[in-house]
């Protein structure tokens, strides 16, 4: 029995037009060097897919780069101009009594936290009400002005610390030791910055 074998199928005209516009924009390998899965995907009328890119493979940005891409810090406060005393001729005349203290508060019995809490709204309200010269009576203390086992004599040391911080320096323009005749150690002249003038 002979067995007849079948011919290939030529391609139509329409078909190999077809063919050559998908081919039209491929470009061939180099010199024999394509895999046989290529010619394979070639003769099929497939064109092989661009390589997918490697994870990682990215560079890293510079070191200058990076330090651009850091949050700025925000700039640092202007430093604190020094608090100022009192004029030696006022003080000469509050000393004789010929120059009255516009207003005072006395913090004896009071702790800490309820002295800071009283005496910044006592400086504000002094601001307010246009004072420009006031007296803080903090109290000296245990014997020659020493901290006393009661813990008195804790605002005389602490109170001055305050007076020099920022928070007060919107209301302080300075302080300074009252006189005996009003105090001496456990008093404090202090001088009322007028609104408006800032913290300088």
């Amino acid at each position: 029995m002979t067995v007849r074998r079948r011919r290939a199928r030529q391609p139509s005209s329409d078909e190999r037009r077809l063919w050559a516009q998908v081919t039209a924009d491929v470009t061939p390998l180099e010199s024999g060097r394509r895999s046989k899965q290529a010619a394979t995907t070639e003769d099929q009328g497939e064109t092989a897919a661009p390589p997918a890119p490697v994870m990682g493979s990215e560079r890293p940005p510079a070191p200058r780069a990076v330090a651009a891409m850091r949050p700025k810090a925000p700039p640092a406060p202007p430093p604190l101009t020094p608090l100022a005393p009192l004029e030696p001729r006022q003080r000469r005349k509050l000393a004789r009594g010929t120059r009255a203290i516009d207003a005072r508060i006395d913090l004896h019995g009071l702790t800490q936290a309820e002295a800071h809490v009283r005496l910044r709204g006592f400086l504000a309200q002094a601001q307010a009400q246009g004072c420009s010269l006031v007296l803080v009576i903090t109290g000296k203390g245990g014997p020659g002005g020493s901290l006393s086992a009661d813990g008195r004599g804790v605002l005389r040391r602490v109170v001055p610390q305050w007076l020099s911080f920022a928070e007060f320096r919107p209301l302080v323009v300075g302080f300074e030791e009252a006189h005996a005749g009003h105090g001496g150690g456990g008093a404090l002249y202090v001088r009322v910055r007028k609104a408006g003038r800032g913290r300088t």
